[in-house]
């Protein structure tokens, strides 16, 4: 099985009235010649969510544009978390939902923290109406309606002021001069343009790492050197928690120097909500051989720069990790390195250079078969911690 994966989003851009993008749709995607969803369900919304955070980056994906993701009623109550604050993401309520007390309760409560929430294929039933005070978009299915009916809707959303009403499934010139003259702000449909798949590579997932990072954090009092432990021999899980830190997506301009950094500027309640979603999209397995050389180059790094007192022992563990990690996925170090939020150094060390960047040069040339120096026993050291880690039992069931 291969170390990585294709992971696929599809993208669709609604428009301003200027005829300018003004923000994406980001729609789930199962395969590279999937021109629909075929399944709406949460797992496939824990995947949109996963794969645009920390596989693509979602800087990478819409740029300084607002996304819309949408969600299931999990989501919005609160059986499944959003590991990113508010702003970025609109979180859009799918047709067809049960509204409920609960369901109200808890869109008000996301808009009071700051999300903003979109109403999908509004049609102006009394069950849906109970959610107008607690959005901010509302969109309109231009096929569902005769024009009075979608005259009474628009009419209905502008008593609330706040509302930005958005035009979806425009197909026609005859419902886009409709959407216009009833001035909706944002535009959305195939007359415009169809969604595009977007396709990066991803490192196959870890389960058991993910299953013991869950369980070690759900307890009152987090162990955070074993947490960090946990991420540092997943190299999945590593590069998406080190993407997690992005200012995009949280807002952190300090870059760092090793994953315990990032664990500490992320935050034990992020890294939680992170590990639990990933839980419910990673579906498929990775190379576990392939990735343990990952970790075991890691390690290597780490002892050989601790003898020869070369650099903090976090760091060249990171600078191994995310070594390898650029290997697997099979593209130069610089785009790796551009994507996360790396201090200088560890970027530098990455490219071979520095005091760091000479024990990663010499390790790998030792996992080649063609280095100069003797690493046999940092080999041996190296092999011995990654097997005695990897092999622990994995938690009881609670």
């Amino acid at each position: 099985m291969d170390s990585t994966r294709p992971v696929h989003i599809g993208r669709q851009a609604l428009y301003n009235a200027e005829g300018q993008v003004a923000a994406y749709e980001l729609l789930f995607r199962d395969g590279p010649h999937a021109h629909e969803a075929t399944v709406r369900d949460s797992a496939a919304t824990s995947r949109v969510i996963v794969e645009a955070f920390t596989a693509f980056g979602i800087e990478e994906l819409v740029g300084d544009k607002l996304c819309f993701v949408n969600l299931t009623r999990e989501f919005l109550v609160g059986a499944l978390p959003l590991p990113f604050a508010p702003g970025r993401v609109g979180l859009e309520l799918l047709s067809g939902i049960e509204v409920d007390d609960e369901l109200v309760a808890a869109a008000a409560a996301l808009t009071e923290q700051g999300h903003r929430l979109a109403l999908d294929g509004y049609t102006g039933d009394p069950a849906a109406t109970r959610l107008l005070p607690h959005v901010h978009f509302v969109k309109v299915d231009m096929q569902a309606g005769d024009r009075r009916a979608i005259a009474r809707i628009v009419d209905t959303c502008r008593r609330i002021p706040r509302i930005r009403l958005i035009a979806q499934r425009i197909e026609t010139p005859e419902q886009l001069e409709l959407a216009t003259r009833h001035r909706f702000q944002l535009f959305q449909g195939h007359i415009l343009s169809r969604p595009h798949l977007i396709t990066t590579q991803a490192l196959n997932p870890s389960r058991l790492a993910r299953v013991r990072l869950v369980t070690e954090l759900a307890a009152d009092d987090v162990d955070l050197d074993r947490a960090v432990s946990t991420i540092e021999r997943d190299p999945a899980l590593a590069v998406r928690i080190l993407r997690g830190v992005n200012a995009a997506a949280n807002g952190l301009k300090q870059p760092v120097s090793s994953i315990f950094q990032a664990v500490v500027l992320l935050g034990i309640p992020q890294v939680r909500q992170w590990a639990t979603l990933m839980m419910v999209a990673d579906l498929a397995e990775g190379d576990e051989t392939v990735l343990t050389d990952a970790v075991v180059r890691a390690r290597m790094c780490q002892t050989v720069a601790e003898r020869r007192g070369a650099g903090a022992g976090a760091t060249a563990f990171t600078v191994g990790l995310l070594s390898a990690i650029g290997d697997l996925m099979g593209g130069p170090a610089t785009t790796l390195t551009d994507q996360l939020p790396l201090t200088r150094d560890v970027a530098a060390a990455i490219h071979g250079q520095g005091d760091l960047g000479t024990v990663l040069r010499e390790v790998r040339s030792y996992q080649r078969g063609d280095a100069a120096d003797d690493l046999h026993a940092d080999l041996l050291a190296a092999l011995s911690w990654t097997n005695a880690s990897l092999a622990e039992p994995e938690p009881a069931a609670p």
